[in-house]
């Protein structure tokens, strides 16, 4: 069998390690300036808008001496290192992983606006999972079939299924339940997150196995309390606390909403392919009133540039939820921490992975 390889940090991509700093200052600047103007612009023509309130309420027993070998190269492969924990199962054939790496930095080169949509992928495909029954989630790669594929929810990701196509027909032998999961955790590191554990062993199932619509969050839930109550019931059902939930969400530092996708329109950030806790300070220090248009119902900055859903605001609405807020605004390491390790717990879920970490 062939050697899982350690794949090193910055062995390919932009090599944007380090600039999150300045893209972070700068990002504060623009929106500093743009505030200004909109206030400008506001107190000019006396337009009254309604401030919305922000507080609130390898292998599993490998075999015998002939499978010593095996069991001490396999490992468990995270992005960037290697990290060594058991493997779901050993394969007599392994994907040159540093290779599918390499393609999948390739993929966000040519498009930047990929990498977020990549972490969408990874995100949705894990979080249909349902403790109680032991369904969704990342292992079986339903999102192929319909009618997973057609969930609104869903909507858009066809893009980042297609492109990862080339790469999946480059390794036939990697799994698309562990190619997806994968890219997530390749492309939040490219875009200056954190390293994200990750093990193969998934496998594909047919859309027999396809989870019933609705497990995904929607981006609001009928006022403030149904909204909360929602991003709890949500997250719950998968099995994670508060404080996951928070780091989870977090990652609505990256992207855009579409309005031939979700509905919503706009960025949360103003550095939409970088990953920092610039999130958690826009939902703190920035102000948010509910946005006059046709579309359903999203806050707006006072630029009119930036946008949260009424699921983002719960997070500050709540004091539960409100108090990891403020964590993560102060500290990008601490949330760069607990979300490496949420993220992994979420493309695990319902995995045949042997002792699960958490």
């Amino acid at each position: 069998s062939s050697t899982s390889k350690r794949i090193q940090p910055g062995s390919c991509g932009r090599g944007r390690r380090g600039e999150g700093k300045a893209e972070v200052a700068m990002a504060r600047a623009r929106s500093a300036r743009a505030i200004v103007h909109a206030a400008g612009r506001a107190f000019a023509s006396q337009a009254s808008t309604r401030t919305v309130a922000m507080e609130g309420n390898a292998a599993r027993n490998a075999g015998q001496a002939s499978k010593a070998a095996v069991w001490s190269a396999l490992g468990v492969t995270a992005v960037g290192f290697a990290a060594w924990m058991p493997l779901a199962h050993a394969k007599e054939q392994e994907a040159d992983l540093e290779q599918v790496k390499k393609m999948i930095c390739q993929v966000i080169e040519d498009d930047p606006d990929m990498g977020p949509t990549l972490v969408r992928l990874a995100w949705h495909t894990s979080g249909t999972y349902d403790k109680t029954t032991g369904t969704g989630g990342s292992n079986g790669a339903t999102m192929r079939f319909t009618p997973e594929a057609d969930f609104g929810a869903n909507a858009g990701l066809h893009l980042a299924r297609n492109v990862l196509e080339p790469i999946k027909k480059a390794h036939p032998q990697l799994s698309y339940a562990d190619l997806w999961t994968y890219a997530g955790c390749v492309a939040i590191e490219e875009m200056d997150g954190p390293t994200v554990a990750w093990r193969p062993g998934r496998v594909d199932k047919g859309p027999e196995s396809c989870p019933p619509d609705g497990r995904l969050p929607d981006g609001e839930k009928g006022g403030p309390a149904g909204t909360t109550q929602h991003v709890r019931d949500i997250f719950y059902r998968m099995g994670f606390n508060d404080r996951e939930i928070v780091a989870l969400v977090g990652a609505h530092a990256l992207g855009e909403c579409h309005t031939d996708r979700s509905g919503y329109k706009g960025p949360w950030t103003r550095m939409k392919t970088t990953f920092s806790n610039e999130y958690y300070r826009e939902l703190l220090e920035n102000t948010w009133t509910l946005k006059k248009w046709n579309g359903p119902p999203q806050f707006e900055d006072p630029t009119g540039e930036l946008m949260m859903l009424p699921t983002d605001m719960a997070l500050i609405w709540d004091s539960d939820f409100r108090k990891y807020v403020e964590m993560y605004a102060k500290d990008q390491d601490l949330w760069f921490s607990d979300f490496a390790k949420a993220f992994q717990k979420l493309e695990e879920l319902g995995c045949d992975m042997e002792k699960p970490w958490w």
